[in-house]
């Protein structure tokens, strides 16, 4: 039977048999993905002044990223990297998405990150910018005084070791 799901970490809905592995939007892993009917997937939080101060670097950081890699999957001289950069943009893109929700902002912000030619350069690039992310979501998720948001987080720490995986596996090659 099919089945409208949302997930409770960026609040898109998906249509399918059984709820994904991972949100198609933002990547979040599959215990955020609920049926809609019952998913609570909330934007309207009060943010202390150091959530604010969070929240604000968080869709920072996802603006520069979804920059960076629509501008590799541009780029790149590979194929396949060109796929996975592709991917990669839209998922920062929704993960900055999120923080404007929480922020209130009309629009995400532009963004102006260069890349490179060589697919490696670009893999070296993503492997430094997702673990800068996770250290600074790691943290901030300990900081975080309001639960909604320590959940994004926590979430966007479970999605970007995923992203920092996949570059791993490739610069091994």
């Amino acid at each position: 039977m099919v089945v409208l799901w949302r997930c409770e970490i960026c609040g898109d809905p998906y249509i399918g048999d059984a709820p994904p592995k991972n949100c198609p939007f933002c990547g979040a892993h599959q215990k955020y993905i609920k049926v809609a009917k019952v998913a609570k997937a909330n934007f309207d939080v009060e943010l202390n002044a150091k959530d604010r101060e969070n929240v604000e670097r968080a869709l920072k950081v996802e603006v520069s990223n979804a920059t960076f890699y629509f501008c590799a999957a541009s780029k790149t001289d590979d194929d396949e990297g060109r796929l996975l950069f592709k991917a990669l943009g839209k998922i920062e893109a929704e993960h900055a998405t999120i923080w404007r929700k929480i922020l209130k902002f009309n629009k995400v912000p532009d963004g102006s990150e260069q890349c490179h030619v060589q697919n490696r350069e670009n893999l070296e690039d993503s492997h430094a910018r997702e673990t800068r992310a996770i250290e600074f979501y790691s943290r901030a998720a300990g900081e975080s005084a309001n639960p909604r948001v320590k959940e994004i987080f926590q979430a966007l720490v479970e999605i970007e070791t995923d992203h920092l995986h996949l570059s791993e596996e490739r610069l091994k090659k």
